[in-house]
């Protein structure tokens, strides 16, 4: 039997991305459909993904969704033909800015109102208003992803649900930071019952707690990471939810997220001047020199340690303001740095500082390229990841395939998914990297020390390489744990 889920999130590649959540929402449909699992996307109509539409199929209209006219859109979310839904609203969505902000980088103010849009249209959809070929349109479950897509499941238990009857849901949390809190002003304006207001609803200190409500709503809770959701039940990273997530008890549950194994494969990746696998690992020092050239970095020293790379958003979760006060000793100790990411100013400053300090050793790109990230993953020697806190991570997980060994801190998915360099792992020929603890000064140029230690006996470095790149971190184990959940929730 096959089972039908309707994914609803705000971002997926390869239309809309602006971190981690479009990696994983884009590649669960190829990853589950081996398991019976048929995935249809919804996202929002973003004047970008509306231009990627190509004869788009009008499945429905709503004359107010949430308080503004709305259509229902049928697309391809790839070029494999997985099916794609698009909530088009232009009031809501046809702006200039990124998905959440505008230019300026400041939140949208409607944005509780642009993404409980969605959730109604997912609990609409869910419960039988949209008709194709004049059958009703039916989905097995709701997968709600983060708190953009966290009323689902709200509406679902509270609203009317049409001819179908109520959908099972569940909730990934790929960030408990991000909650998406309103005032109780909004309420009224979301065409819910009253009993909905509630402690087991959406309301949450005074107001409106999206992705609470869907903690709350939903029948199954899912984290990125099985450390992750052990973790979020302690005041340390239950970001203020932590008493509703040990209330859930068993329906959360710690999945790990998985890679494209196609698109983040160093044998067959065109962004790569080399390509390589476990056994021509030779062929990455072409990818290293062009890596160098690209970030100004000096080759003539690069006998001395390892080339780190970063590729992250520069803010204080990931641990950026550490890494800075720890680059003078990562050059003193014999290593070179080459970052690409965009944050804070002040961290941007402080980076920019540090490149004109070390010349030749220091190189710096604000902004994101998804090109360049591959190259940076294939020529570089080891990926920083300092994250104070990382439900699943996806660059480490990146860098094991490409045989760039992760240096990270043992939190999340970090923890779970790299095999640190300690003794008995060396001993044992199964290291993939180096975890350390305490995100600070110390516990950062420790780990900074024990790599370049590790570096300097090549025998030992190349056999940590040639195990992360055997490690499979594909979907195949994920999208089973998944398949294997919303089968127990709709049975």
């Amino acid at each position: 039997m096959t089972l039908k889920v309707l994914s609803v999130a705000s971002e997926a590649v390869p239309l809309v991305k602006t971190g981690g959540l479009a990696d994983v929402v884009g590649a669960m449909p190829a990853a589950l459909s081996p398991h019976g699992v048929d995935v249809t996307t919804l996202l929002p109509g973003y004047p970008a993904v509306l231009s990627t539409l190509r004869r788009p199929r009008v499945l429905h209209s709503w004359p107010s969704l949430v308080g503004t006219p709305a259509r229902l859109l049928a697309g391809d979310l790839d070029d494999k033909g997985h099916p794609l839904f698009v909530l088009d609203a232009p009031a809501l969505y046809a702006r200039e800015g990124a998905p959440y902000t505008d230019a300026a980088g400041r939140d949208w103010g409607d944005n509780w109102q642009r993404f409980a849009a969605l959730g109604r249209a997912a609990a609409d959809i869910a419960g039988g208003a949209i008709l194709k070929r004049g059958k009703r349109q039916q989905f097995d479950v709701v997968h709600a992803h983060d708190w953009q897509a966290a009323l689902a499941p709200a509406y679902l238990r509270f609203a009317p649900h049409g001819a179908e009857g109520r959908r099972p849901s569940v909730i990934t949390i790929h960030n408990m930071a991000f909650q998406g809190w309103s005032g109780p002003e909004v309420f009224p304006r979301l065409g819910l019952p009253p009993e909905a207001w509630a402690l087991d609803g959406v309301e949450y200190h005074g107001g409106v707690g999206m992705l609470k409500a869907g903690l709350s709503c939903a029948d199954a809770v899912t984290t990125v990471s099985p450390t992750y959701a052990r973790e979020i039940r302690s005041a340390a990273f239950g970001m203020g939810l932590e008493g509703l997530i040990v209330e859930r008890g068993d329906a959360v549950h710690g999945i790990l997220n998985g890679i494209d194994a196609e698109v983040w494969n160093p044998a067959a990746d065109v962004a790569l001047p080399s390509r390589y696998g476990h056994r021509t690992l030779e062929r990455r020092r072409l990818n290293k020199r062009a890596l160098e050239a690209e970030f100004g970095l000096d080759p003539s020293i690069e006998g001395d340690g390892p080339l780190f790379i970063v590729v992250t958003r520069l803010t204080w979760q990931k641990g950026m303001d550490v890494l800075c006060e720890a680059i003078d000793h990562l050059v003193g100790i014999g290593g070179r740095l080459a970052l690409l990411g965009s944050g804070d100013a002040a961290i941007e400053r402080a980076l920019f500082d540090a490149a004109a300090r070390h010349p030749g050793r220091v190189g710096i790109r604000v902004g994101y390229d998804e090109a360049l990230s591959h190259r940076m993953q294939g020529g570089g020697d080891a990926i920083l990841i300092p994250s104070r806190f990382e439900p699943c991570g996806l660059t480490q997980l990146y860098g094991l395939a490409y045989g760039c060994l992760p240096v990270v801190a043992s939190t999340g998915g970090l923890a779970d998914t790299v095999i640190d360099a300690n003794p008995a792992a060396l001993a044992a020929g199964c290291a993939t990297g180096i975890q350390f603890t305490g995100v600070n000064y110390d516990g950062l140029a420790a780990a900074l020390s024990r790599t370049v230690a590790l570096y300097r006996q090549p025998q030992v470095w190349q056999r940590m390489q040639k195990n992360a790149m055997k490690c499979d971190f594909s979907w195949k184990a994920s999208g089973k744990a998944y398949a294997e959940l919303y089968a127990a929730l709709s049975a």
